[in-house]
């Protein structure tokens, strides 16, 4: 390395030889020191598993989805604290029965999925075919936010808001979802209000946050994300379905609320405003365990887990 280039003569030789002897036994000797501390640091399955009841919270029924397909159920909770209008009028279009015999068109490798009327003709009754966008929101006091300690290149701050993954501007009081694995947006053209939920999609890659405050998202995935993330790849531009007998049909999309007891898939998800939530987020930061040798000290917005479970 550069910096150890004390010169061509042997005794500046002999300097940056042991100079780079001194470097590498510290680094030895701390990547050690954080081995043996990562060991005994707390892990996220023990600090799950002496949880409290108080640090979960069951999915609300009125702004939660069943989406039934052949393989199974996908259930999805809505973010009206993030995009009212858009929940309202997706809420319009189920209670219609708008998406009911409709498709998923789209399965776009390491990006998204996607479901909607591949003819564009179906009547919309009640509800609205466009809205204008929600990108970001006012952020609402009352809405708790759990920040995270680590930097972000995509929001000055970034972290929890009722186990949504958000980001925020104190600047401008402004909000808005984050474009993480799971998370569901509202489809659509190049005008910021051509969309309106008839066309859903599902983040099933790698987070592209570069559509954060450029797409309305609407929801996140709680149960049955490998029902979508497994889908054969679409074959043709931006992973489109190319023949209607590879599209996956959709029996219907439910609101729990209107959905028998015992019919339901009953969820809860760790309250993300809770010093339980605040633990596992550290513990994944540094993990610890046997298997872990270095503790990271960061994690990324997109890679705090969101617990969800049956509801005890």
């Amino acid at each position: 390395m550069q910096v150890f280039k004390v010169g061509h003569t042997m005794s500046g030789l002999v300097a940056g030889v042991a100079l780079s002897g001194i470097f590498s036994g510290n680094a030895l000797a701390a990547d050690a020191v954080q081995a043996k501390e990562a060991v005994n640091k707390p892990m996220m399955a023990d600090l799950i598993k002496a949880s409290k009841p108080g640090d979960w919270r069951p999915l609300d029924l009125q702004n939660t989805l069943y989406l039934d397909l052949p393989q199974g159920r996908v259930v999805i909770e809505l973010a009206p604290n993030f995009a009212p209008n858009h929940v309202n009028n997706i809420k319009a279009l189920v209670r219609e029965n708008y998406f009911d015999g409709l498709v998923i068109l789209r399965s776009q490798d390491n990006y998204v999925v996607q479901w909607g009327d591949p003819t564009e003709k179906k009547e919309i009754k009640t509800a609205k075919k466009a809205l204008a966008e929600e990108f970001t929101v006012n952020y609402a006091a009352s809405l708790p936010f759990t920040r995270l300690p680590d930097a972000d290149g995509y929001a000055s701050q970034v972290g929890h808001a009722n186990g949504m993954p958000a980001g925020r501007d104190p600047k401008t009081g402004r909000a808005w979802l984050a474009h993480c694995y799971g998370m569901v947006g509202a489809g659509r053209d190049t005008a910021s209000d051509s969309g309106g939920g008839t066309e859903l999609y599902v983040v099933t890659g790698h987070a592209p946050r570069q559509l954060d405050r450029n797409v309305t998202l609407v929801g996140r995935v709680m149960q049955g994300m490998e029902l979508l993330s497994s889908l054969p790849r679409g074959t043709g531009a931006l992973g489109f379905y190319e023949k209607p007998e590879q599209q996956v049909p959709i029996k219907s999309i439910r609101i729990a609320a209107d959905v028998p007891a015992a019919d339901r898939t009953n969820l809860e998800v760790i309250r993300t405003d809770t010093p339980t939530f605040t633990a596992i987020v550290e513990a994944q930061r540094n993990r610890g365990g046997d298997w872990y040798k270095y503790a990271a000290g960061y994690i990324e917005l997109c890679n705090v887990p969101i617990v969800v479970r049956a509801q005890k």
